[in-house]
């Protein structure tokens, strides 16, 4: 027996039983982030119509949504918090990095 994915974005996903009871609703949960304590900042423009915007990894979910807040502010530019990770808009790694590392967080650049 299975559940199918809800409509309402992923909420649930399929469970599976051998038994002949019904399937129970598991909830997806946001994954912890199994980070080294290291924050990563990367530069992306893949599906972004060539626009480029700055991802930061890494940080524990309890701080993203003020740091973004923070680092929008400091960067004077738009961003958002998507699956766990902070977007900004425009190339300010470093900023960025300097902002972080002056928070007393171990920040590395990746990519290119």
């Amino acid at each position: 027996m299975t559940k199918k994915r809800s409509s309402s974005g992923g909420a649930t996903r399929s469970v599976y039983s051998t038994d002949n009871s019904t399937p129970t609703v598991v909830r997806n949960k946001v994954l912890q982030n199994t980070s080294d304590g290291i924050i990563r900042v990367r530069r992306e423009s893949k599906k972004r119509a060539g626009r480029v915007v700055c991802v930061v990894e890494g940080l524990a979910s309890e701080q993203i949504k003020s740091t973004c807040k923070e680092l929008k502010s400091k960067c004077g530019t738009g961003g958002t918090v998507k699956g766990g990770v902070i977007e900004i808009q425009g190339d300010h790694r470093d900023q960025i990095r300097e902002l972080l590392e002056s928070k007393g967080l171990a920040v590395k650049l990746s990519g290119g």
